[in-house]
C-alpha cells in the first residue's frame, strides 16, 4: 500500500466515525424531537368521527393516557409519539400533527392558563359499552350503533333479558335508541299487518311472559327501573329519539294503565293525567301523556312539527358555551368544531323547555321554538344525557330506508354530540362547581 493510499484511509476515519453517529441521530431524531401527536378536531380534521375511535383503541389496547384538550381546537386530542399511532391513523384515514415535547407543553400552558375558556382532562380508562336492542332486526336504523360501528369503537347488545337478570353492572355506559318504554310498540298500530311489527309485538309479549309480566307495559317499566337503578349506582346512560321521553313517562305513570285495548286488550284509564307522579322521573315534569292509540306521540314533551313551524332549510341548533375550567362534564359533551348544529326529526325530536327540571343542564337549544335538543343531568351518582331526533345526517328517516352511509358524512357536527358522551366516562372527572 503506498504512504498517500494509507495517509488518505487515515483522513477518512476521523470522518466516518462523525458520520455514523449522525445517522443513528437522524434515525432516532423524530421520537427524540417529536414526542406527542395532536390530533386536531377543528376544520383541519379530514375524519372526525373516526378520531373517537382512535382515541378509544389507544386507550383500550395501549393503556395510554390521553389529553383532552377542551376548546382548544374543536376539541383536540394529545397522545404520546408511538409509530403505531401514527401509523393507525393514517390507515384510518384521521389527520395528525406530530409536535415536539416543548410544543405540547406550550399548549398545555396555554389551555390551563387562568384567563382562558380551556381546559385539558385526561381520558384514562375505555368505558365498557353497552346497547340496549332488540335481537330481531327493526326497520330503521340507530344513529349510535352506526357512528360507533363506523369508528371501529367496540359494543355489546342487551335487551329486557339481560336488564333484567341483572347485566347492567358489567357495564359502564348503556344507550338506548328508539324504544318505546310504555309498551305500545312506538306507537305504529298503523303498521299492524307488516311482518316487522307483528314479529317486535311477538317478542315483547313471550318475554314479559317469561318475566311474569301480564302486559309488555308492565315488562318496560321494570326494565326502566332497573336501568333507572343503573344509573343512580354511577351508570352512564345516553338516550335518543323516543327512548328519551318514553323512559320518564313510564316512570311517571307506574301503576296507571295509559296503554289502549289495541296495544295490550283493555282500555286505559282516561283520568291517568291526573294521576302522574314526577318524583321518580330524571328529566321531565309537569307534562301530559297522550292516549290516544292513533297519535304517534307519547306526551306533550316532544315539541312537534306542526307546533315548530320548521323544515329542513331552517331547522337549526345552538351548542351552549360551557366554562371549561368549572364546567368541565357538560364542556366535554358540547366539544365540536361548530356551535351551529343543522336539526333532524325523530318520533320525539325535541323536548319542550317548560317541561324540564330545573336541575337538568341544556346542553342545546332553539331559543326561537322555546325547545332544548340535548339535556344532561346527574342522577343519584351517575349521569344521563337526552339527545332529540333519531339521525343527524337523515333530517327524516323514515321507516325501511336504508341506513346513512357515514363514509358521506366524516365530519358530521351531529354525530360528533354521540361521540363526546361515549368518551366521556373515561375521563378524569373534576368536580362540577356550577
Amino acid at each position: 500500500m503506498s504512504v498517500k493510499l494509507q495517509m488518505k484511509r487515515e483522513r477518512v476515519k476521523p470522518m466516518i466515525r462523525l458520520i455514523i453517529p449522525f445517522i443513528i441521530f437522524l434515525s432516532f431524531s423524530q421520537p427524540l424531537f417529536a414526542n406527542r401527536l395532536l390530533i386536531p378536531m377543528d376544520e383541519k380534521q379530514s375524519n372526525h368521527l373516526k378520531s373517537y375511535g382512535i382515541a378509544y383503541w389507544i386507550l383500550k389496547d395501549y393503556g395510554v393516557e390521553i389529553d383532552w384538550l377542551l376548546n382548544y381546537r374543536g376539541g383536540s386530542f394529545m397522545v404520546p409519539f408511538q409509530q403505531a399511532f401514527a401509523r393507525e391513523m393514517t390507515v384510518r384515514g384521521v389527520s395528525f400533527e406530530v409536535i415536539s415535547e416543548a410544543d405540547a407543553a406550550g399548549i398545555l400552558g396555554e389551555v390551563t392558563a387562568p384567563d382562558v375558556n380551556m381546559d385539558a382532562v385526561k381520558l384514562q380508562k375505555p368505558p365498557r359499552i353497552a346497547v340496549y336492542t332488540p335481537k330481531t332486526k327493526q326497520p330503521w336504523d340507530d344513529a349510535v350503533t352506526l357512528v360507533m360501528t363506523y369508528a371501529e369503537i367496540p359494543y355489546d347488545k342487551i335487551f329486557d333479558d339481560e336488564v333484567l337478570e341483572d347485566k347492567l353492572p358489567e357495564y359502564d355506559w348503556l344507550h338506548l335508541h328508539h324504544e318505546d318504554f310504555t309498551g305500545q310498540f312506538g306507537k305504529f298500530i298503523h303498521f299492524k299487518d307488516f311482518p316487522w311489527y307483528r314479529e317486535q309485538k311477538r317478542v315483547a309479549e313471550e318475554i314479559a311472559a317469561k318475566h311474569g309480566f301480564s302486559k309488555v307495559s308492565q315488562l318496560k317499566l321494570a326494565v326502566v327501573k332497573k336501568i333507572a337503578e343503573f344509573v343512580s349506582g354511577g351508570g352512564y346512560m345516553f338516550a335518543m329519539c323516543n327512548a328519551t321521553d318514553t323512559f320518564d313517562v313510564s316512570l311517571a305513570a307506574e301503576g296507571l294503565d295509559i296503554v289502549e285495548s289495541v296495544y295490550d286488550g283493555d282500555p286505559a284509564d282516561q283520568s291517568a293525567n291526573q294521576k302522574l307522579n314526577y318524583k321518580s322521573t330524571l328529566a321531565f315534569t309537569d307534562f301530559q301523556v297522550v292516549i290516544p292509540a292513533y297519535e304517534i306521540e307519547f306526551s306533550n314533551i316532544d315539541n312537534q312539527p306542526e307546533e315548530r313551524g320548521l323544515h329542513e332549510n331552517n331547522d337549526f341548533f345552538t351548542l351552549f358555551q360551557f366554562s371549561a375550567k368549572w364546567d368541565p362534564i357538560p364542556t366535554m359533551l358540547t366539544q365540536n368544531h361548530t356551535t351551529l348544529i343543522k336539526g333532524f326529526l325523530g318520533q320525539t325530536t325535541a323536548f319542550k323547555s317548560r317541561y324540564i327540571k330545573p336541575e337538568v343542564v341544556i346542553l342545546a337549544e332553539n331559543k326561537a321554538v322555546s325547545e332544548a335538543r340535548y339535556i344532561h343531568s346527574t342522577f343519584g351518582r351517575g349521569f344521563f344525557t337526552f339527545y332529540g331526533g333519531h339521525d343527524p345526517e337523515d333530517y327524516q328517516h323514515k321507516v325501511g330506508e336504508e341506513p346513512t352511509d357515514l363514509n358521506l358524512h366524516p365530519n358530521s357536527a351531529g354525530y360528533r354530540l354521540i361521540l363526546n358522551n361515549i368518551l366521556f366516562p373515561a375521563a378524569k372527572k373534576k368536580k362540577l362547581k356550577t
